[in-house]
């Protein structure tokens, strides 16, 4: 594909992808999951915390596109450079298969706002549900067959469009704002029996993780940018904007409801909120632009998996046949891959309790690998001073936010939980068969460096260990 077909999504594109990918399923939860776990008082603790490290990391894609501009595959390239072939293709396969999971939640979320109209639908987990989804994944697909830019366009305007809802919810409570029910929510309110401080913000962690994925948007499509410094400027800009909305989304019905009520509302919990203060209009209005969110979410995401893959291959960091476009300039065989595995994880909901809350966890787990190596590199950069010979205080700055990062990162890693942990290895064990086969295509030896295997012995042992705990119910999804 010639440079001048690919680099023609302008700032506001980029910035629209962002946000695009950014506001999904994880915004509409955001009441109930945060009621669950505390109060106001520890939820501004843990945006404060998940804002300002999700921050760190956008810097760090920020210099590091301007700085490795020839790192433009995105996330997993920057592992690749700095740890080498088998990181670099666990950070692309964890971020490609996290992403397939987020899609996979999506779906659920879209049947389970359907369930509260059409008890058929349930909780987004029964066999109709599965089936309508399954539709909605193939009709999906061969959209985006026709041509990326055109989905691309799409995703512009859905963007536009599913702020609106948003945005009339916080209205809308802004002037049903009852400062003494605010008040008395502050540390949990009536009946609240709470555990520790960090314990309740550690609980918040993965769904705060789940709603910035998409914040490194510009950076899969940076092949694609009119200008490279655009990558940078969408980042913040999308990061920023969206962040507003998670904290008022959050905040403001513990000014409408007690938090015990919060708590215990059905998913999507902000058309439960509305509802409450409103009527059942509200119910209504928030479904529909859920489900004009998600879907516009969605085509983000499943753009984003097919490019992942896309740059893979053409990097030779995945079988050669990802590297390759249809007719259309559409990577054809990684959207095939990506929609085939959504499917089947779909499936798998049936056997699910709480089919939402599990996607949306592997889905964050999933992606901390690929993060938390990002910051990593970004860290050894700034370091060693590579490519800031003429920049010291820049390097002083961009080591900073790359070690805050990082920090954060580890910190993501260890409020998961080892359940989530041991679960990402049950796809990191056997992924590595995609690693195998790349290799064979181009006659290397599977591991180049002794650590390699160590971390390849690790993947399996998890894998293991999850495949027992499932087996013996000591592990449920």
């Amino acid at each position: 594909m010639s440079e001048a077909s690919t680099q023609k999504l302008s700032l506001f594109a980029l910035t629209a992808m962002v946000v695009g990918s950014m506001v999904g399923s994880g915004i509409f939860s955001l009441p109930r999951t945060f009621g669950i776990a505390t109060g106001p008082f520890g939820a501004i603790i843990a945006w404060c915390i998940a804002a300002g490290g999700m921050y760190t990391l956008a810097r760090v894609f920020q210099f590091l596109a301007e700085r490795k501009p020839d790192l433009d595959a995105g996330v997993y390239a920057y592992a690749k450079a700095g740890f080498g072939d088998y990181l670099g293709f666990l950070s692309v396969f964890g971020y490609w298969i996290g992403s397939c999971i987020g899609n996979v939640s999506y779906w659920v979320l879209i049947k389970s706002t359907l369930g509260a109209f059409f008890p058929v639908f349930g909780d987004g987990n029964t066999p109709t549900a599965i089936a309508v989804a399954s539709v909605g994944i193939w009709a999906f697909h061969f959209t985006i067959l026709r041509g990326t830019k055109q989905a691309a366009f799409i995703n512009q305007v859905v963007t536009v469009a599913k702020i609106v809802p948003i945005l009339t919810f916080i209205v809308i409570l802004i002037f049903a704002f009852e400062f003494d029910l605010f008040s008395a929510n502050f540390f949990g309110g009536k009946g609240y029996e709470g555990t520790s401080l960090f314990e309740q913000v550690r609980a918040t962690m993965l769904v705060t993780v789940f709603v910035f994925l998409g914040i490194e948007g510009a950076s899969v499509y940076s092949r694609m940018a009119q200008k490279r410094e655009h990558v940078g400027m969408a980042t913040i800009f999308g990061f920023l904007s969206v962040t507003c909305l998670l904290v008022l989304v959050t905040l403001l019905p513990y000014a409408v409801l007690e938090r015990a009520d919060i708590a215990g509302m059905r998913q999507p919990s902000m058309a439960s909120v509305l509802e409450a203060v409103v009527g059942p209009w509200g119910a209504i209005f928030i479904s529909v632009g859920l489900l004009v969110s998600v879907l516009g979410a969605y085509l983000a995401w499943s753009l984003i998996c097919a490019e992942v893959l896309f740059a893979a291959g053409k990097n030779r960091d995945m079988p050669k046949v990802f590297g390759t476009e249809n007719k259309n300039q559409v990577p054809a065989a990684g959207l095939w891959l990506s929609n085939i595995v959504v499917q089947l994880f779909v499936i798998s909901t049936y056997w699910s309790t709480d089919a939402f809350t599990l996607m949306l966890s592997m889905t964050s787990v999933m992606t901390l690998i690929p993060f938390f190596l990002v910051a990593l590199y970004g860290y050894r950069l700034t370091k060693r001073g590579e490519t800031y010979e003429k920049d010291a205080q820049d390097r002083k700055t961009d080591l900073v936010f790359a070690s805050l990062a990082v920090v954060y990162t580890v910190f993501l890693l260890y409020a998961a939980g080892w359940k989530f942990t041991v679960l990402s290895g049950l796809l990191y064990g056997p992924g590595t068969v995609l690693y195998f086969w790349t290799r064979r295509e181009q006659g290397k030896p599977l591991f180049d460096r002794s650590f390699e295997w160590i971390v390849f012995v690790v993947a399996v042992v998890l894998a293991v260990i999850a495949v027992h705990g499932l087996a013996t119910g000591y592990i449920t999804i």
